[in-house]
């Protein structure tokens, strides 16, 4: 079998953004690729960002992006003082919740819009979840708001205990307006996924068909990914409730995609397709277009299987696992936005000419386009570096009520070279 390959893109020394629709504006232009994380010698997120950008767009303020010059900063620090924070989501009110990840806390950062501006108070904590159990990347993860969270009132979680790891879902109590809500109640929906120092996976979310699902690792056992008897190594999803949907593609499984090394990001587009990033080992990292039932690979195949066999689905983009290390990752306007740990950046992937809203130009060697697309792959933008200027490593990233996105740092992960205030929620507009 051949060893994977990707589009590759020329370096070029980077610089701050400052509109997101200027981004999506300029991704119109661009083409397809990959993505990928870094790690250590056992596939781990590993330390230290890349200095250079890839492929990156023309500035705002630069005629040649035919846009309005607007040389001004537009990303704004919402929270600074936070340890590890992992998990993020809001509520109906606008209200964001948020985990940190190795004390087991939950925080809550109630909305503030007296000023007009949409501002948001300090995070206050509401509770710690029992149980939780910290070593390495493991610890409390994602977070999930409940589709009818206006009338049960429930968050979900995925943490690691000292056993396993599990999802639960907590209510959150005393909610009348200008009280502090509290951690309520705490019930398991699912327990017993193999849990280890790295690759926990932890990414909880609800997709447009109201059910849940979750990013699970293989717990540093590869051979979990392609056991059809394990839960870990997969992309999963249950009712709320943790039972298995009747239309899941292995019946009586919560099992909904296979292959999989350590999947830290999901997101739906327009037309309800799931997206996922996934952590590589030590050459690539991906961007995954889900379908169920799919087979993803790892870990007979990192990156692209030049074979032609059927039996695995290629990554839409993957990327050098230095440039990258993908955890959250949000769609906003028909782009996809990927938080890169190890290299330091936002990449964002014009998702647009797959939904029929626009053509993707042939490759162009003055790009740095290198090699074809993913044999089946559907059209996309060519990554572009969205670098945040010394904020160091980014680990969650979401749409805010707003329409902004927000950026979590993980530079107190113990990976990170923290600065002052970190870590830290950053506004992108």
């Amino acid at each position: 079998m051949a060893p994977g390959r990707d589009r590759r893109f020329l370096r070029t020394s980077g610089q701050p953004w400052t509109s997101l629709a200027v981004v999506a504006a300029v991704l119109t232009a661009a083409l397809v690729a990959c993505s990928s994380d870094g790690r250590d010698g056992v596939g781990a997120e590993t330390p230290g960002g890349a200095s250079s950008t890839a492929a990156a767009p023309a500035r705002p303020g630069d005629a040649t992006a035919g846009q309005p010059g607007d040389d001004s900063r537009a990303d704004r620090v919402i929270a600074t003082g936070l340890r590890s924070p992992w998990g993020l989501a809001f509520l109906p009110d606008g209200d964001a919740i948020l985990s940190e990840r190795d004390s087991g806390k939950v925080l809550l950062m109630p909305a503030d819009d007296s000023g007009g501006k949409g501002g948001y108070d300090t995070p206050v904590e509401i509770g710690t979840l029992p149980g939780v159990y910290h070593v390495g990347e493991s610890g409390l993860l994602g977070l999930a708001v409940s589709p009818a969270y206006a009338t049960d009132h429930l968050i979900y979680a995925y943490f690691t205990t000292r056993a396993d790891n599990r999802i639960v879902r907590f209510t959150l109590d005393g909610t009348d307006k200008g009280a502090t809500p509290r951690i309520g109640q705490v019930t398991p929906i699912l327990t017993g996924l193999a849990a280890a120092q790295f690759h926990d996976g932890g990414r909880i979310a609800f997709g447009p068909d109201g059910m849940l699902y979750a990013g699970v690792g293989d717990a540093t056992d590869r051979s979990r990914a392609q056991n059809p008897a394990s839960l870990n190594g997969k992309i999963l999803r249950m009712r709320p409730d943790g039972s298995v949907p009747p239309d899941n593609p292995f019946p009586g499984s919560p099992v909904y995609s296979l292959g999989h090394r350590n999947v830290q990001g999901l997101a739906w587009d327009s037309a309800g397709r799931l997206w996922a990033t996934e952590f590589g080992q030590n050459t690539w990292d991906e961007i995954n277009l889900i379908r169920p039932g799919a087979n993803y690979g790892w870990p007979v195949v990192e990156g692209v299987d030049d074979t032609d066999d059927g039996r695995f689905t290629n990554p839409v983009v993957t990327w050098p696992t230095d440039e990258s290390s993908p955890s959250g990752a949000a769609i906003s306007g028909g782009v996809l936005y990927a938080a890169a740990l190890r290299g330091e950046r936002i990449w964002a992937i014009d998702l647009r000419p797959g939904l029929g809203q626009g053509t993707a130009p042939a490759p162009s060697a003055a790009r740095g386009d290198v090699g074809a697309p993913a044999s089946g792959a559907p059209a996309t933008g060519a990554p572009a570096a969205l670098r945040l200027g010394a904020y160091g490593r980014l680990r969650t990233v979401v749409t805010a009520p707003d329409g902004t996105l927000w950026v979590t740092t993980s530079n107190t992960d113990g990976r990170g070279q923290p600065a002052k205030d970190d870590d830290r929620i950053i506004s992108l507009r």
